[in-house]
């Protein structure tokens, strides 16, 4: 069964309230991740890895996946689209506090591309920009990321949605990440399943969420 945005957002604040918080929902889906591109391309450690992490909770399931490749010894670079202090989940600061803590990741941070002036630098891209959150026009600097990600030789994974896509439509924005493998969560997105030209490859991973939490949703 497909499931739109609003129905998702409803089955997570129903998790959470039954004491399944999203900073565990949040881990799992990073952890899941992560795991997939560890079975597709077997040993990571000689893979340069690029995260875009936006400052929502997109972004943190980003720095989870960043913290797990670090830890099967991949070259992690983060970089956060925008100030730590404009981090606008609680879930997704805490991450980026424990990824300050780490000497194995690189962390550029306030959004400025011209740190990244080599494309050919990166293996993986992890896109983890804005997934569901999409709405109106891409801003600065998220469309530049985007643009940056779509030059890129790199194999790109998407974060729960490619940036871009609206997960209930199918519909892409000016700019949207035309994605090499998506992981989602929980439950595929309704509009994504005719949408494999941006999405690639879909898997859809459970991350711990409560059955009972779909109760009244579904």
């Amino acid at each position: 069964m497909c499931i739109t945005v609003k129905q998702m957002m409803q089955i997570e604040e129903n998790g959470h309230q039954m004491g399944f918080l999203r900073k565990f929902m949040m881990e799992n889906a990073g952890a899941a991740t992560a795991k997939r591109l560890v079975e597709k391309f077997g040993d990571v450690k000689s893979k340069r890895v690029l995260v875009f992490g936006g400052l929502g909770n997109n972004g943190g399931d980003g720095l989870v996946i960043a913290r797990h490749l670090a830890g099967y010894g991949s070259s992690v670079t983060v970089f956060l689209l925008g100030k730590p202090n404009n981090i606008r989940s609680e879930e997704c600061s805490w991450n980026w506090n424990l990824l300050e803590k780490m000497e194995s990741i690189k962390l550029l941070t306030d959004g400025n591309l011209e740190h990244l002036n080599n494309l050919d630098k990166f293996d993986i891209i992890v896109d983890g920009i804005l997934g569901t959150g999409i709405s109106g026009e891409i801003r600065e600097p998220h469309a530049s990321a985007i643009t940056f990600i779509s030059k890129s030789n790199a194999f790109k994974v998407a974060v729960d949605v490619p940036s871009g896509l609206n997960p209930d439509t199918g519909e892409t924005n000016q700019a949207c990440v035309k994605a090499d493998m998506t992981v989602t969560f929980h439950r595929m997105k309704v509009g994504m399943p005719k949408r494999t030209d941006v999405c690639g490859e879909i898997y859809v991973e459970k991350i711990g969420i409560p059955l009972e939490a779909e109760i009244g949703v579904l």
